[in-house]
């Protein structure tokens, strides 16, 4: 399974690495949110019969059926699309309870997707009761329906409590040489990666750990001197870097708002410790 996101563009991609996602909605939300979407949707469509200028059609039975069929496909199909484009995946009902559709690389979706969805909604949707629509969202682990299947498409969870993951703690044995190393700017998509892979590489083969732990490594180390000693082992050096590092990051932090203190004095709006 490759790895998409920031993983993608600096190539440390592994054939067993984590996929990144957003957290997918769950089976309830969806409904509940397609509930709501679906009252208003029915009150589109009744607003839309009592507006109709059914006088002007007559006896004309043609017309008639057009102007239902109008109806019908402008409060079932045009509405949902046209909500879905404009709020980049949000409708009502998503946005009560903070989901939101994507494309399956977690990118905004666009007119084609929420298009081939509000198009599949008509048969597995409308046309079922809802019953296909139900049956396909439980046998996946992300809820999608048929239409996020075609789409290239998922909906997700936007307002979720996230958690840090602890950082790469400092080996007892590396902490006197990293104290006095010299570092340079690490780019942040390494940082992330080396990050991730400290933190998941429980998860990975031997093998896998291996290979990626030496690419790793080796990307690393132009950004450090002097280096390590060559008993050490590559996953204990990357700890210690990114620990030292965030010791380093902390103690500028801390520099820059007692600076920022002494020159502007106390922040009003800061809350007593």
């Amino acid at each position: 399974m490759a790895t998409r996101g920031i993983f993608e563009s600096d190539g440390f991609v592994t054939s067993e690495a984590v996929e990144i996602d957003l957290p997918a909605a769950s089976l309830p939300m969806r409904m509940a949110s397609g509930a709501i979407d679906l009252a208003v949707v029915v009150l589109v469509l009744l607003l839309a019969f009592w507006i109709s200028p059914w006088q002007l059609v007559g006896e004309d039975m043609a017309l008639l059926q057009a102007l239902v069929i109008l109806l019908l496909v402008g409060s079932l199909v045009a509405v949902p699309v046209a909500s879905e484009t404009l709020s980049q995946g949000r409708t009502l009902g998503k946005l009560v309870f903070g989901l939101r559709t994507v494309r399956e690389d977690t990118g905004p979706i666009g007119f084609r997707h929420a298009l081939i969805r509000g198009l599949t909604a008509w048969f597995e949707v409308w046309l079922t009761v809802g019953s296909l629509a139900l049956l396909i969202a439980a046998t996946n682990e992300k809820a999608k329906r048929l239409g996020d299947f075609l789409a290239g498409t998922y909906v997700v969870r936007e307002r979720v409590r996230l958690t840090l993951p602890e950082p790469p703690p400092m080996p007892a044995e590396l902490a006197p040489w990293a104290v006095g190393t010299d570092l340079g700017v690490i780019p942040d998509g390494l940082a992330v990666a080396i990050r991730q892979f400290l933190a998941r590489r429980q998860e990975l083969t031997p093998a896998s750990r291996a290979a990626t732990g030496s690419s790793l490594f080796a990307d690393l180390m132009p950004y450090v001197s002097p280096l390590p000693p060559p008993q050490a082992h590559p996953e204990a050096v990357m700890s210690a870097v990114m620990a030292e590092r965030r010791r380093r990051d902390m103690l500028r932090l801390e520099r820059d708002d007692r600076l920022r203190a002494r020159v502007l004095g106390p922040d009003p709006l800061a809350r007593p410790r």
